[in-house]
């Protein structure tokens, strides 16, 4: 790569070089007309010299003399004569023998004479083969021409003159150029000096000297971008310390969590993994690799591409080997890239399947001797006195209700399992619903309660499990002719884009704001007085709300605004069940 003085200097060379060329090109033009024009003039008094002569020797005819006149004065002064008559017939000439040489009327010069003109003609000679200028003036005598006088020089003479006087322009022009250009490479030298210690020193801090210097003497612009420099160079140190620091906190921070941790960009390339990460697919070798590589379990791949597709942040319940995790994930707008963490909850899930155990084991311990209780009531129900009846009848509303309790837990723990199964068949919610009135009638007309349905015409049939879908509205139409004194309950169907919307609503007592949050949880009720007087377990809301999550749905409560309490629930017209996350 040429430096930087080397281009300046070039740069000015070259254009010195073009520069003295054009001048020189010029000058010696210029001399060269200045010369033929100097020497026409010197023809031109040089004619009118010999006119005199010449024209006695040809008003006496006598043209011997004439040739010998003519010879031996052009020889004298190394000049060409030559006079014509006034028919163009050559009568002398200092070169050549006339004899032998043709008519010259048709010349230029001798037509710019008999024209009246005297300027130069410059042509070649066909009679001396060479380039000449001539200057011809006529010769008259009482009016009548007698013949033309011209006078001429070889042009050789006068290039040679222009030669010499162009070589020597030429030595004192490179004798000048010389002194420039080593006057510029001075300059060069001097202007790129700092301007290279400029560039050596940027390429150290390009390669982290950030200590470097730039001292440049002056007061131009040059010495006011090394200070510039300087500062930079501290203001880069101080930032870089800044950001070494924070990457190291940075890196302390991400290897102390204990969860593992990713961040990918969006064709799912790993960036950035810490130990965590490491511990839970067992290696350590995964920068820069795909999670297609790293997982094989496709939720990891499914939530990706969700993030991914949405923008939004989503959590989804993996498992990797043996253990199981909840993975977050989130899009990162500002860099564009994907954040994953893997919250360990293999000991959760452990004592969630002990817990589910036990509650199974209980359940089926606790059935058989219930229903055993529940036979031994009735039978001393029929030989008991009023008292004792009594006292059996609150037995046997208590075993009931651990009996449904029972019950509601083994149904529980059946939809809370992954595999729980969905038997997909269209129904027609219209019929399904005609069908479960008639187990409500009696209730209804207990309290002299109005049961509204309204399905929309174009309502069409969905694919669900009609016997789950059968607990789901027998729970929810039962509780709410329990919590409605007075009123109705109505049931709304319609469809909402790709979605049935089912809304259950009453006017009864409504459900306060503050238990919305918790009122799918087991065992949850608002009010337990009241939950007692009609023999509710508390799990009738979570087994409805497994039941809609099995069909890909969502169920919400809201109130009223006139009171009572309406729950809403969405789920695909177009049902394909696949795993349900936890």
């Amino acid at each position: 790569m040429k430096s930087l003085s080397t281009k300046i200097f070039l740069s000015f060379f070259l254009v010195i070089i073009i520069f003295t060329s054009l001048i020189l090109l010029f000058t010696f033009k210029t001399t060269r007309e200045h010369y033929i024009e100097t020497f026409a003039k010197d023809l031109r008094n040089l004619n009118l010299t010999i006119i005199k002569p010449v024209k006695q020797y040809l008003i006496s005819s006598d043209y011997d003399s004439l040739r010998e006149y003519i010879n031996e004065h052009g020889k004298n002064i190394n000049i060409r004569l030559t006079v014509v008559d006034s028919t163009g017939f050559v009568l002398a000439d200092s070169k050549s023998d006339p004899m032998l040489m043709e008519n010259h009327m048709s010349r230029p010069e001798f037509q710019k004479a008999l024209k009246g003109s005297n300027d130069a003609t410059l042509r070649y000679s066909t009679t001396v083969h060479d380039e000449m200028l001539y200057v011809a003036i006529p010769i008259y005598v009482s009016g009548d021409l007698l013949g033309i006088a011209r006078v001429s020089m070889f042009l050789s003479d006068i290039d040679a003159l222009t030669t010499r006087l162009a070589s020597d322009i030429m030595n004192i022009a490179a004798v000048i150029l010389v002194l420039i250009l080593i006057g510029i490479l001075f300059f060069s030298r001097k202007l790129s000096k700092p301007l290279t210690q400029l560039s050596q020193a940027s390429r150290k801090v390009a390669l982290g000297d950030f200590d470097i210097k730039v001292f440049i003497k002056g007061r131009d612009e040059i010495n006011e971008l090394a200070v510039n420099f300087n500062h930079m160079t501290e203001r880069l140190k101080a930032l870089f310390d800044l950001v070494t620091s924070q990457k190291e906190e940075y890196q302390t921070v991400i290897s102390s969590i204990q969860e593992g941790l990713i961040v990918t960009d969006t064709s799912g390339k790993i960036l950035l993994s810490n130990t965590g990460f490491h511990n839970i697919v067992k290696t350590n070798n995964v920068l820069n690799k795909t999670i297609e590589n790293i997982f094989q379990d496709e939720q990891v791949l499914e939530l990706f591409r969700s993030v991914l597709k949405k923008k939004k942040p989503q959590t989804n319940e993996i498992r990797i080997y043996e253990s199981y995790y909840i993975c977050s994930a989130n899009y990162i707008a500002l860099k564009n890239e994907i954040v994953l963490l893997f919250h360990d909850i293999t000991s959760i899930k452990r004592l969630e399947t002990m817990k589910k155990d036990l509650v199974v084991n209980v359940s089926h311990e606790l059935r058989t001797p219930l229903t055993a209780i529940k036979g031994f009531v009735e039978t001393l129900e029929d030989e008991a006195n009023e008292r004792d009846k009594h006292y059996i009848e609150i037995i046997k509303r208590h075993t009931d209700r651990l009996i449904n309790i029972v019950q509601d837990l083994l149904n529980l723990s059946e939809l809370e399992e992954r595999q729980s199964q969905v038997m997909l068949s269209k129904v027609d919610l219209r019929v399904l619903l005609e069908n479960l009135t008639k187990i409500f009638e009696y209730k209804l007309s207990e309290k002299n309660l109005k049961l509204i349905i309204h399905v929309d015409e174009a309502f069409p049939k969905i694919k669900i499990d009609p016997f789950k879908m059968e607990q789901v509205f027998v729970n929810l139409i039962d509780n709410a002719i329990k919590y409605t004194d007075a009123g109705f309950v109505k049931i709304k169907i319609f469809q909402k884009r790709d979605r049935a919307i089912i809304e259950i609503s009453d006017s009864g007592v409504g459900i306060p704001q503050e238990h919305h949050p918790r009122i799918f949880e087991r065992f949850y009720t608002v009010d337990k007085s009241r939950s007692k007087k009609y023999g509710g377990t508390g799990l009738g809301l979570s087994i409805v709300k497994h039941i809609v999550l099995l069909h890909h749905g969502e169920i919400n409560v809201e109130n009223n605004p006139d009171g009572g309490t309406r729950f809403v629930i969405s789920i695909p017209i177009k049902l394909k069940i696949k795993p349900i996350s936890s």
